[in-house]
């Protein structure tokens, strides 16, 4: 086997839903031991999200594989200390906990370093570490909101959320590089370092275009639906099979092309209604009639195979059946098998391609499954374990 990016590291995280989840099931995917922490009989509350994947929660198969869970009661002391030996050897801990949660368990950065001074601390929040937000709770939708991005996405009636959770995707992303960069520094410095990092900074760093569309009060981008603010033609079109294409024109070249090989209709590339983009862009509704006059006398196909040939950039609207069988995933072998406590389910390879390596595509862990062998491992014994479990601490 390939030695793998963090083979050899090994990540603690007191995680729940999805941030930071994310982000350590990235960690697990290079290599790393992410040890998973949740709470005795439920586990992680993101368990119970759904039952769509064989009785287990959609949210939960997809960033919770390649990890080891160990459950405790961490408001029971011998579950808080057996933590803190954990932690005494390991090289992250990731956390997303309710705003102070972790500080007053004794797991800040100042205690922490004594007895690990290499150990990186991670912290994901809503809104970060200080400020007048920093004890609101936050969701993804509640972020989503917050950052703006609400505003720009929908309808001109109906303000929209992202149909998956994008706040979060974010923060856990945002959170991964930070580990890997602190990782880095580690290696330059030989200590530990401590990370912040906010959902509400992290949508916002991604809706920095919208904010500069929007500079020193200008009126920001309007909400067009799936179309594009600001560029005609781009999103989607109906075709006369009852499917929708999504296409792109980036600039007056595309224009002429689309006109003369995809409307069949070349002098439309001169009518001084629709020579430039601005002008497109302001006549959208007239040059939509053209459109769909011409698109409902083909098929799907017909539209795409016309829009490849002029090489428009174009897209099938495709749903989640669509996305399944893809067959540009499927010729690039970006699926495989992954266990979990309902049996084999298909999981689709982490984005990028590195010759040197494999990813890590372990199975998805059972709550509490690796409790025993990891209490174990830092020095426990039967008895003291055995104690613990009736307790209701692990």
């Amino acid at each position: 086997m390939s030695i793998r990016p963090l083979d050899g590291i090994t990540v603690v995280s007191l995680e729940h839903a999805i941030a930071a989840p994310f982000c350590t099931r990235q960690l697990a995917d290079l290599g790393a031991r992410v040890i998973k922490v949740e709470r005795p009989g439920a586990g992680d509350f993101a368990r119970a999200y759904d039952e769509r994947v064989n009785g287990m929660s959609s949210h939960f198969t997809w960033v919770n594989r390649s990890k080891e869970s160990i459950t405790l009661d961490l408001k029971q002391a011998g579950a808080l200390e057996a933590l803190k030996t954990l932690l005494k050897t390991a090289d992250v801990l990731v956390q997303n906990l309710a705003p102070g949660a972790a500080a007053r368990m004794g797991l800040t950065a100042e205690l922490l370093h004594k007895t690990n001074p290499m150990l990186i601390l991670c912290d994901i929040s809503g809104y970060g570490n200080n400020g007048p937000y920093r004890d609101k709770k936050a969701y993804d939708l509640l972020i989503q909101s917050e950052a703006g991005f609400l505003s720009v996405t929908g309808t001109e009636e109906t303000p929209s959320k992202a149909g998956n959770s994008i706040a979060d995707i974010a923060a856990g992303m945002y959170a991964y590089t930070n580990i890997l960069a602190a990782l880095l520094q580690r290696g330059k410095t030989g200590k530990g370092s401590t990370i912040d990092v906010s959902m509400l900074e992290s949508l916002g760093e991604w809706m920095s275009y919208p904010l500069y569309y929007a500079y020193d009060g200008a009126s920001p981008p309007p909400r067009n639906g799936a179309s594009h603010a600001t560029i005609y033609p781009y999103g989607p079109f109906k075709t006369g099979d009852g499917g929708t294409v999504m296409l792109g024109l980036q600039n007056d070249r595309e224009w002429a092309l689309f006109c003369e090989v995809v409307l069949e209709n070349p002098s439309l590339a001169q009518d001084e209604r629709f020579d430039k983009n601005f002008k497109r862009n302001e006549k959208r509704e007239a040059l939509l009639t053209i459109i769909d006059d011409c698109f409902s006398k083909l098929s799907t196909e017909q539209v795409i195979a016309k829009l490849d040939q002029a090489q428009i950039a174009n897209a099938r609207l495709n749903d989640m059946s669509g996305l399944w069988k893809h067959e540009q995933l499927k010729a690039r072998n970006r699926w495989v098998q992954v266990g979990s406590p309902a049996g084999p389910i298909p999981a689709m390879l982490p984005p990028g391609m590195n010759d040197s390596f494999d990813y890590r595509m372990d199975e998805i862990p059972a709550v509490g499954q690796h409790t025993d062998n990891i209490l174990t491992e830092i020095g426990l014994s039967v008895t003291e374990i055995q104690a613990m479990r009736a307790q209701g601490a692990i």
